[in-house]
């Protein structure tokens, strides 16, 4: 998988601008603030339709313009694959698939692949079960379309039910529609865990690996998937949700489910959130992306892209140079504010003036 070409118009800190990568290691050196993550981020945008740093469309706009578009040149093994996205302040964005507009967002995915990562993934590790959640998410639809649009049902679904939760004070009310939902909420979420469940158990021996190597074989890393329920998750959340439904109706929403489960990580047997220093947050959060890698891999055939913002600048020097052995694996764009001249790879100074 890789990315030829790149043109910004419009987008961020860009008014009109073309990045041509090499199929190896592409290397952004520029000052802070000046644009290098805008590039990774349009990047990545291209792949999945969604910005890593915003939900609004209109936050991708440069100042004072009212439309921009991210265009993408990608090989994606097989074929190259061209991916235009035009946005605007007032209307939803179109996508374009080899200059035919489609009309989901899933019909997006699959096309390319890419991994992105910047010390800002330190939530994946530090913060919210919901930050793990969406890492799984998202490291898994690009690869399966049926598991992005099962989430989305399951999210059409829970939402129905937790406004039919707080649609009534009477609780025999809500009890004559609300079987309707468990069963269906109890469904989708059984074919959830269990994709989520075979990535995870796919994926814990790379990061492991990863995590072995990049900490020179100092610390162990070990990966568990959290859940309300396991065996038999259907049916057993289904006679959760009967059994707890005055609870439910008092909170006013849906207590547990895949929408609650979690990415339990430790490193030495203790769990890294609450106990790790930060560099061995950091060390994690990079093995599961390098583990995501992986994945995904061998689930198209081809390693994806690999976006690294600004990762130097939180390694030791040890670290960096595993990184960039580890690199050599598939195309990578790194962003840094300085970098060895020396170093084999392409190397695009990035600059406002």
């Amino acid at each position: 998988m890789k990315i030829a070409k790149l043109i910004l118009k419009n987008f961020r800190s860009y008014a009109d601008k073309a990045f041509v990568f090499d199929d190896k290691l592409n290397v952004l050196v520029g000052a802070n603030a000046q644009g290098k993550t805008n590039v990774l981020e349009a990047i990545f945008y291209a792949v999945i339709g969604k910005s890593f740093r915003t939900s609004k469309e209109k936050d991708l706009l440069k100042w004072g313009e009212s439309f921009g578009s991210v265009e993408g040149s990608f090989f994606n093994g097989f074929r190259d694959v061209s991916v235009k996205i035009l946005f605007d302040r007032e209307r939803k964005k179109s996508v374009l698939i080899d200059g035919v507009a489609i009309h989901k967002i899933g019909e997006l995915l699959g096309r390319t692949c890419a991994v992105f990562f910047s010390p800002n993934e330190l939530k994946l590790v530090k913060e919210s079960p919901e930050d793990r959640r969406k890492f799984l998410n998202i490291a898994i639809s690009q690869t399966n379309k049926r598991y992005f649009y099962l989430l989305a049902r399951y999210e059409k679904v829970l939402a129905s039910r937790n406004k039919l939760l707080k649609s009534s004070h009477n609780i025999e009310v809500i009890k004559e529609t609300i079987d309707i939902w468990n069963r269906s909420l109890c469904e989708l979420a059984e074919k959830i865990f269990q994709e989520r469940k075979k990535f995870v158990e796919e994926m814990a021996p790379y990061a492991e690996k990863a995590h072995e190597y990049l900490s020179s074989g100092s610390e162990n890393l070990k990966i568990e998937y959290k859940s309300d329920f396991k065996d038999g998750y259907a049916q057993n959340m289904y006679k959760y949700l009967e059994k707890n439904l005055e609870k439910d109706f008092k909170l006013g929403y849906t207590s547990v489910g895949v929408h609650r489960d979690d990415l339990l990580l430790y490193v030495n047997n203790e769990e890294v959130k609450s106990f790790g220093s930060q560099g061995q947050q950091r060390t994690v959060a990079l093995s599961l992306k390098l583990a995501e890698l992986e994945c995904n891999k061998n689930r198209i055939g081809q390693y994806p892209i690999l976006l690294l913002d600004d990762v130097f600048s939180e390694l030791d020097e040890e670290r960096r140079k595993r990184l960039l052995n580890f690199t050599k694996k598939t195309q990578t764009i790194i962003t840094c504010t300085e970098i060895d001249e020396k170093i084999d790879a392409k190397i695009i100074k990035i600059s406002k003036k």
